[in-house]
Protein backbone atom coordinates (compact mmCIF):
# COMPACT_ATOMS: atom_id res chain seq x y z
CA UNK A 1 0.00 0.00 0.00
CA UNK A 2 2.81 2.41 0.92
CA UNK A 3 4.61 1.51 -2.32
CA UNK A 4 1.46 2.23 -4.36
CA UNK A 5 0.97 5.57 -2.58
CA UNK A 6 4.59 6.50 -3.30
CA UNK A 7 4.24 5.49 -6.97
CA UNK A 8 1.10 7.61 -7.30
CA UNK A 9 2.75 10.59 -5.61
CA UNK A 10 5.78 10.36 -7.93
CA UNK A 11 3.53 10.18 -11.00
CA UNK A 12 1.42 13.14 -9.77
CA UNK A 13 4.61 15.19 -9.47
CA UNK A 14 5.70 14.18 -12.97
CA UNK A 15 2.27 14.92 -14.50
CA UNK A 16 2.06 18.33 -12.80
CA UNK A 17 5.50 19.14 -14.19
CA UNK A 18 4.44 18.16 -17.72
CA UNK A 19 1.28 20.29 -17.62
CA UNK A 20 3.06 23.26 -16.03
CA UNK A 21 5.43 23.24 -19.02
CA UNK A 22 2.48 23.95 -21.36
CA UNK A 23 1.74 27.61 -21.98
CA UNK A 24 -1.84 28.95 -21.93
CA UNK A 25 -2.00 29.14 -25.71
CA UNK A 26 -1.15 25.43 -26.05
CA UNK A 27 -3.64 24.46 -23.31
CA UNK A 28 -6.37 26.40 -25.12
CA UNK A 29 -5.42 24.86 -28.48
CA UNK A 30 -5.61 21.31 -27.13
CA UNK A 31 -8.77 22.11 -25.12
CA UNK A 32 -10.49 23.27 -28.32
CA UNK A 33 -9.55 20.02 -30.15
CA UNK A 34 -10.72 17.84 -27.24
CA UNK A 35 -13.98 19.85 -26.92
CA UNK A 36 -14.76 19.35 -30.63
CA UNK A 37 -14.04 15.62 -30.30
CA UNK A 38 -16.45 15.39 -27.38
CA UNK A 39 -19.22 17.42 -29.06
CA UNK A 40 -19.13 14.99 -32.03
CA UNK A 41 -19.00 11.91 -29.76
CA UNK A 42 -22.09 9.64 -30.02
CA UNK A 43 -22.34 9.27 -26.22
CA UNK A 44 -22.35 13.05 -25.81
CA UNK A 45 -24.83 13.58 -28.65
CA UNK A 46 -27.22 11.01 -27.15
CA UNK A 47 -26.95 12.13 -23.51
CA UNK A 48 -29.56 14.28 -21.80
CA UNK A 49 -28.10 14.56 -18.29
CA UNK A 50 -24.38 15.32 -18.13
CA UNK A 51 -21.90 16.16 -15.35
CA UNK A 52 -19.15 18.61 -16.36
CA UNK A 53 -16.24 19.76 -14.19
CA UNK A 54 -15.42 23.48 -14.03
CA UNK A 55 -11.79 23.38 -15.08
CA UNK A 56 -8.78 24.44 -13.02
CA UNK A 57 -5.69 25.98 -14.66
CA UNK A 58 -4.03 22.56 -15.15
CA UNK A 59 -7.07 20.86 -16.73
CA UNK A 60 -8.65 20.81 -20.19
CA UNK A 61 -10.89 23.90 -20.40
CA UNK A 62 -14.57 23.02 -20.37
CA UNK A 63 -16.16 26.42 -21.22
CA UNK A 64 -16.73 25.47 -24.87
CA UNK A 65 -18.38 22.20 -23.81
CA UNK A 66 -20.60 23.96 -21.27
CA UNK A 67 -21.75 26.45 -23.91
CA UNK A 68 -22.72 23.57 -26.19
CA UNK A 69 -24.48 21.70 -23.36
CA UNK A 70 -26.82 24.66 -22.84
CA UNK A 71 -27.17 25.30 -26.58
CA UNK A 72 -28.32 21.68 -27.06
CA UNK A 73 -30.77 21.93 -24.15
CA UNK A 74 -29.08 19.20 -22.09
CA UNK A 75 -29.37 19.18 -18.29
CA UNK A 76 -26.03 20.09 -16.74
CA UNK A 77 -24.59 19.17 -13.34
CA UNK A 78 -21.33 20.31 -11.75
CA UNK A 79 -19.30 18.96 -8.81
CA UNK A 80 -19.80 20.22 -5.28
CA UNK A 81 -16.92 18.97 -3.13
CA UNK A 82 -17.17 18.78 0.64
CA UNK A 83 -14.05 20.40 2.02
CA UNK A 84 -14.13 18.79 5.49
CA UNK A 85 -11.54 16.10 4.68
CA UNK A 86 -14.20 13.71 3.36
CA UNK A 87 -14.31 12.27 -0.15
CA UNK A 88 -18.00 13.16 -0.56
CA UNK A 89 -19.04 14.95 -3.72
CA UNK A 90 -22.45 15.76 -5.16
CA UNK A 91 -23.33 16.73 -8.71
CA UNK A 92 -25.59 19.77 -8.54
CA UNK A 93 -27.60 21.37 -11.32
CA UNK A 94 -26.19 24.34 -13.21
CA UNK A 95 -28.80 26.41 -15.06
CA UNK A 96 -26.77 28.54 -17.48
CA UNK A 97 -23.35 30.04 -18.29
CA UNK A 98 -24.45 33.13 -16.32
CA UNK A 99 -25.17 30.87 -13.33
CA UNK A 100 -21.42 30.03 -13.14
CA UNK A 101 -20.55 33.67 -12.39
CA UNK A 102 -22.80 33.65 -9.31
CA UNK A 103 -20.97 30.68 -7.72
CA UNK A 104 -18.50 31.39 -4.91
CA UNK A 105 -14.83 30.41 -5.25
CA UNK A 106 -13.43 27.68 -2.99
CA UNK A 107 -9.94 27.67 -1.46
CA UNK A 108 -8.91 25.55 -4.49
CA UNK A 109 -10.02 28.41 -6.75
CA UNK A 110 -12.92 26.37 -8.15
CA UNK A 111 -16.40 27.79 -8.46
CA UNK A 112 -19.05 25.62 -6.84
CA UNK A 113 -22.50 26.06 -5.28
CA UNK A 114 -22.48 27.53 -1.77
CA UNK A 115 -23.32 25.48 1.33
CA UNK A 116 -27.04 25.13 1.86
CA UNK A 117 -27.93 26.27 -1.64
CA UNK A 118 -31.00 24.41 -2.86
CA UNK A 119 -30.08 22.78 -6.18
CA UNK A 120 -31.13 19.51 -7.77
CA UNK A 121 -28.67 16.64 -7.11
CA UNK A 122 -28.23 14.42 -10.17
CA UNK A 123 -28.72 11.02 -8.50
CA UNK A 124 -31.43 12.11 -6.06
CA UNK A 125 -33.52 13.54 -8.88
CA UNK A 126 -32.91 10.87 -11.51
CA UNK A 127 -29.58 9.75 -12.95
CA UNK A 128 -26.68 10.78 -15.15
CA UNK A 129 -26.03 9.62 -18.71
CA UNK A 130 -22.46 10.90 -18.95
CA UNK A 131 -19.76 12.14 -16.57
CA UNK A 132 -16.78 14.12 -17.85
CA UNK A 133 -13.76 13.31 -15.70
CA UNK A 134 -10.79 15.49 -14.80
CA UNK A 135 -7.50 14.01 -13.61
CA UNK A 136 -3.74 14.42 -13.53
CA UNK A 137 -2.80 11.36 -15.59
CA UNK A 138 -4.37 8.58 -17.64
CA UNK A 139 -3.35 5.42 -19.43
CA UNK A 140 -4.96 3.82 -22.46
CA UNK A 141 -6.43 1.05 -20.33
CA UNK A 142 -8.83 3.50 -18.64
CA UNK A 143 -6.85 3.93 -15.41
CA UNK A 144 -6.96 7.45 -13.99
CA UNK A 145 -4.66 9.29 -11.60
CA UNK A 146 -6.69 11.79 -9.58
CA UNK A 147 -5.51 14.27 -6.97
CA UNK A 148 -5.70 11.71 -4.19
CA UNK A 149 -8.95 12.79 -2.52
CA UNK A 150 -11.11 10.03 -4.02
CA UNK A 151 -14.07 12.29 -4.92
CA UNK A 152 -14.83 10.78 -8.33
CA UNK A 153 -14.16 7.17 -7.31
CA UNK A 154 -16.57 7.55 -4.38
CA UNK A 155 -19.19 9.22 -6.58
CA UNK A 156 -18.95 6.47 -9.21
CA UNK A 157 -19.49 3.88 -6.47
CA UNK A 158 -22.70 5.72 -5.55
CA UNK A 159 -23.73 5.70 -9.22
CA UNK A 160 -23.24 1.93 -9.38
CA UNK A 161 -25.75 1.47 -6.55
CA UNK A 162 -28.30 3.60 -8.42
CA UNK A 163 -31.10 1.70 -10.24
CA UNK A 164 -29.95 3.16 -13.58
CA UNK A 165 -26.34 2.05 -12.95
CA UNK A 166 -23.03 3.73 -13.74
CA UNK A 167 -23.05 6.51 -16.35
CA UNK A 168 -20.60 6.42 -19.26
CA UNK A 169 -17.37 8.17 -18.23
CA UNK A 170 -15.10 10.19 -20.51
CA UNK A 171 -11.87 11.78 -19.29
CA UNK A 172 -10.63 14.97 -20.97
CA UNK A 173 -6.84 15.15 -21.20
CA UNK A 174 -3.91 17.04 -22.62
CA UNK A 175 -1.81 14.59 -24.63
CA UNK A 176 1.03 15.20 -22.14
CA UNK A 177 -1.16 13.60 -19.43
CA UNK A 178 -1.12 10.20 -21.15
CA UNK A 179 1.26 7.70 -19.59
CA UNK A 180 2.08 4.03 -20.10
CA UNK A 181 0.73 2.78 -16.83
CA UNK A 182 -1.17 4.44 -13.96
CA UNK A 183 -0.65 2.57 -10.65
CA UNK A 184 -4.05 1.65 -9.17
CA UNK A 185 -5.72 -0.40 -6.46
CA UNK A 186 -9.17 -2.00 -6.15
CA UNK A 187 -10.79 1.31 -5.05
CA UNK A 188 -9.76 3.11 -8.24
CA UNK A 189 -12.57 3.10 -10.78
CA UNK A 190 -11.86 2.49 -14.46
CA UNK A 191 -13.05 5.12 -16.92
CA UNK A 192 -14.64 4.17 -20.22
CA UNK A 193 -12.65 6.46 -22.51
CA UNK A 194 -9.97 9.17 -22.60
CA UNK A 195 -10.25 11.99 -25.15
CA UNK A 196 -7.06 13.81 -26.11
CA UNK A 197 -5.34 15.18 -29.20
CA UNK A 198 -4.44 11.96 -30.97
CA UNK A 199 -1.68 12.57 -33.48
CA UNK A 200 -1.94 9.15 -35.15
Amino acid sequence: MAALRAAKQALRKEMKKRVTALDDKEKLRQSHIVSLKLIKHPKYMACQRIAVFLSMHDEVRTEEILQDVFKQGKTCFIPKYLTNNSSHMDMLRLDSMEDIKTLPLTSWNIRQPAEGENREEALAAGHLDLILMPGLGFDRGGNRLGRGKGFYDTYLERCMKHPKGKPYTIALAFKEQLCDNVPVNENDMLIDEVLYEDLN
